[in-house]
């Protein structure tokens, strides 16, 4: 399709879904500027990612373009370049349910372009997804004239806030659309929040003090890949207790980790589930541990590299998380 005859409208960061501030450094940042002083660089730079951020709208263009820039490099090796730094697009169907409708593959940093088709009989909502491991520079999308750019119907519930790591953050799903916190935020009607850094989920209490700011439904912690069995005993009783500090009521799902769980249960996730039972028993409310023994199945075929789950592990992760989430939310 052409983008021929198409009016532009530049992306703001105002407009946006899934920031947990508004006071970033760039438009589509994932951390407020005052978190720079806070938490570690590894975790300063990845915020620049635009991880789950996404823009929901209602229009009835035939036609919807998309323009956009990103920072780095457009691939990785076990991730292609349509995940890291592609755009991607969902709308509703006739009976409600979201539909991938198309993907944005990125050729270059700078003025990447698509045109998916668009509605079809009158106005039809849309959720355009922003790159997963990249810094998103500059986003426009393009409508037919006359067609109108409409708000979308208002949430009405408070978000999912997921905090993690590259499993989280979206490795290595195809394209934006497919991490499982996106999966998840659809079967659900909710939005969310994705605060997963590649390498870097390792529950420093900065981090729980940001997520304390964060008006959510629920928090998702899924750190243990990230960290050692030592770190796992040090951090993570502090970090609850520090989140519950701020969020007396507000559910916290503390997950295993689906790579190493087994029948035997390891140590990580075996420290995880003492530490909640053992809160609990304190009289600490709203503690719940997700065990994550065979999430991704057990035909070894949801990886990209024994490590991060493809697009099938991806949904099989997704349907855990559904099914956990919904008892909570």
């Amino acid at each position: 399709m052409h983008a021929q005859g198409l009016e532009w409208r530049q992306l703001r960061g105002e407009d946006v879904e899934g920031k947990g501030w508004s006071e970033t450094a760039a438009p589509f940042d994932r951390l407020p500027i005052s978190a720079q002083a806070l938490v570690p660089p590894s975790v300063w730079n990845l915020s620049h990612h635009s991880a789950g951020i996404c823009f929901r709208f209602v229009t009835a263009s035939p036609q919807i373009g998309v323009r956009w820039s990103v920072g780095g490099e457009l691939a990785m090796p076990h991730m292609p370049a349509s995940g890291v730094s592609g755009v991607d697009l969902y709308g509703r169907d006739s009976g409600g349910k979201w539909r991938f409708i198309g993907v944005g593959q990125p050729r270059q940093q700078v003025g990447n372009q698509v045109v998916f088709e668009g509605a079809r009989g009158g106005p039809r909502e849309f959720c355009l997804y922003l790159p997963l491991y990249n810094n998103t520079l500059r986003v426009e999308l393009g409508f037919a004239p006359g067609t109108g750019l409409l708000p979308p119907p208002p949430r009405k519930h408070r978000p999912i806030v997921f905090y993690g790591t590259s499993i989280t953050q979206g490795g290595c799903a195809s394209r934006p659309g497919m991490a499982f916190t996106a999966i998840a935020a659809r079967a659900l009607e909710r939005s969310h929040t994705n605060l997963g850094f590649s390498g870097n989920g390792k529950m420093e209490l900065a981090l729980a003090h940001l997520l304390s700011e964060i008006d959510a439904s629920v928090y998702v912690l899924d750190c243990l890949r990230n960290m050692s069995e030592p770190q796992v005993l040090e951090r993570l009783e502090p970090f609850v207790r520090q989140l519950r500090a701020k969020r007396p009521q507000t559910p916290i799902l503390c997950a295993g980790d689906a790579f190493l769980d087994s029948p035997t249960e390891p140590s990580r996730s075996k420290i995880t589930r003492e530490t909640v039972e053992r809160l609990t028993k304190a009289g600490i409310p709203g503690l719940v541990y997700l065990p994550m023994q065979n999430a991704w199945g057990s035909d070894g075929e949801a990886t990209v590299d024994g490590v991060h789950p493809t697009d099938l592990g991806m949904s099989r992760q997704a349907e855990v998380f559904v099914k956990a989430l919904k008892k909570l939310v």
